[in-house]
């Protein structure tokens, strides 16, 4: 039985509360209700259904639009209950003949996002305050029972049928997402046994029995489901408290404009918002994203409350956030993005003060916004070079993009004005999914280096970012376009699939975390298990699933 991969249509990563299709969002004062009604005849693409609340990207794309207007739109929300509105289920989890028919580049990209969506609940709850109930009115299975250990407690209705369960690995020889297994053990602390019996329990554990296990926090009876929901919702509540009095409105992120270039790499498509700039060569397999810092910015917190999601930082973490998923999803063969920052310095200096200093709640929810862009960028499956040329602008949180990529190349030219610049944003206030800030994990070993570069009071230019170590090379005039081109060329041409698993085992350095493990297993182990005959050969589990035809198993052990 062959695999037949339906063409897929760009993914469209923008969306708002007037547009979602499957969520149905609620807000009546401090109490916010999410309910998934995921629409079956609208797939993202064609060729499958959504039964029983199973998602797909577009479903995923609408919570992670929810959850960022939680934090911005609605800083008066204290809880969030999360639940579903069919009868007797609360979520299937992704769907699968959604995944038998995708690409395994698409497979794992949609892993990513979604665990990514997933730790975005947990970044809400650490950072935010916001609280989030998972009522499952029904059974949970796989990404489903994954969203609800997201959340900070999860309730179960006791209706002798409703279960959480892993079915991953004996009904399609795949893995719970690998955050599903992460968050068992390392979040919920379940012991190891219990573990390994409920992964490899296809109808799961229901009732007492998930509570005594830790899978649940509560049970209720369906004769008394609402009341139990309402009072669990408002003890959490009562733990915690607003944000701010009213939020801002996230206005839609849309092109500027679009056109061709030539360059040294051939013809290139430009798009051009109002920070980013984004230039593809697909003969070259090669994007150019410049970071262009606006000609005037705002420097006091009066003035950036009144730009609200205009504020330039917050404007332009949007559009690299946005930039960022489409490359993933929408561009799959690009193998190397440049990134450029560009601009005036000094609206570093000014914006990163504020972002370190500002207790006011859209400030702090602006820094945290920068901190998980960071990451995406850094859980991206393309290759980052840094490029420091004429007007660039490293500087603080720009230094933290520069510091994210793979390699930093710096031209040491007196003619080209290059800055480098540390600022308080640099001091662990952005730190990495290891923990940690990016200066304490570029330079374990030389712990006093990264210090050093915290120490400069000033921008200084290539050959002093040379001496503190932030630069992987840095040529002269004569020599920047050759070995620009040559590095090029050399990334490119390696196997996709030797980069990603070189990248994602370097980028990560240092502590071991909850994040580091659930993106180091999926980049590696579900990554490998994806391409498995087990799973997508012609009778792997996952290609069999729902039709008559039994799995056939490779039964070597590896």
């Amino acid at each position: 039985m062959a695999v037949q991969h339906a063409p897929a249509p760009p993914v469209q990563f923008q969306t708002s509360p007037s547009r979602y299709r499957h969520f149905q969002f609620q807000v009546q004062g401090d109490l916010a209700r999410l309910s998934m009604n995921v629409q079956q005849f609208e797939p993202q693409r064609e060729g499958y259904e959504l039964k029983l609340n199973s998602y797909d990207i577009g479903v995923d794309v609408e919570l992670a639009d929810c959850l960022q207007r939680l934090r911005f739109e609605h800083p008066k929300v204290r809880t969030v209950v999360v639940t579903g509105s069919l009868e007797r289920v609360f979520c299937a989890g992704a769907n699968i003949v959604m995944l038998r028919s995708s690409t395994h580049g698409f497979k794992v990209n949609f892993c990513r996002y979604t665990n990514e969506t997933r730790l975005a609940i947990e970044d809400a709850s650490d950072k935010s305050g916001l609280r989030f109930l998972a009522a499952l009115n029904g059974t949970a299975s796989g990404g489903g029972y994954e969203l609800a250990l997201a959340c900070d407690k999860i309730l179960l209705v006791d209706d002798r049928n409703s279960a959480v369960s892993f079915p991953e690995v004996p009904l399609l020889g795949v893995l719970p997402g690998t955050g599903g297994l992460t968050r068992l053990t390392d979040k919920r602390k379940i012991r190891r046994d219990r573990c390994d019996v409920f992964s490899t329990l296809a109808e799961g554990i229901k009732g007492k029995r998930a509570v005594e296990w830790n899978l649940v926090d509560a049970i209720a009876p369906l004769s008394r489901w609402d009341e139990a929901v309402a009072e669990m919702a408002r003890s959490m509540a009562a733990g915690t408290k607003a944000r701010g009095e009213q939020g801002i409105e996230l206005e839609s992120i849309e092109p500027e404009g679009s056109d061709q270039v030539a360059s040294a790499y051939g013809p290139l498509e430009r798009t051009r918002w109002r920070h980013l700039d984004l230039s593809i060569s697909r003969s070259a397999r090669c994007a150019e994203l410049t970071l262009r810092l606006p000609e005037r910015w705002e420097t006091t917190q009066a003035q950036a409350l009144s730009a609200q999601s205009g504020w330039w930082i917050l404007r332009a973490l949007r559009e690299l956030d946005l930039c960022l998923c489409n490359l993933r999803f929408n561009e799959p063969n690009l193998a190397l993005v440049l990134l450029r920052v560009q601009g005036n310095p000094k609206a570093w200096r000014d914006t990163d003060n504020l972002l370190a200093a500002s207790t006011h709640w859209l400030v702090r929810e602006t820094r945290f916004f920068a901190a998980r862009v960071l990451k995406r960028l850094e859980n991206t499956a393309k290759s980052f070079y840094a490029i420091a040329d004429q007007h660039a602008a490293f500087v603080g949180t720009g230094l933290e993009l520069a510091l994210a990529c793979d390699r930093i190349y710096a031209k040491d030219d007196e003619q080209c004005a290059v800055h480098f610049g540390v600022t308080p944003m640099n001091a662990g206030v952005l730190p990495m999914s290891n923990g940690i800030s990016r200066l304490q994990t570029r330079f374990l070993g030389t712990p006093e280096q990264a210090s050093q570069v915290l120490a400069q009071t000033e921008d200084f230019d290539t050959a002093r970012a040379s001496e503190l170590g932030l630069a992987t090379f840095a040529p002269d005039a004569i020599d920047w376009e050759d070995e620009l081109r040559l590095a090029i060329e050399e990334r490119t041409s390696f196997s996709p699939d030797g980069m990603t698993g070189m990248e994602q085992n370097l980028r990560f350095a240092g502590p071991e975390t909850m994040e580091t493990k659930i993106f180091g297993r999926l980049s590696a182990w579900q990554n490998w298990i994806f391409q498995r005959p087990n799973a997508v050969g012609e009778r792997g589990a996952l290609t069999t699933y729902g039709t008559p035809l039994r799995p056939s198993f490779d039964t070597q052990r590896t």
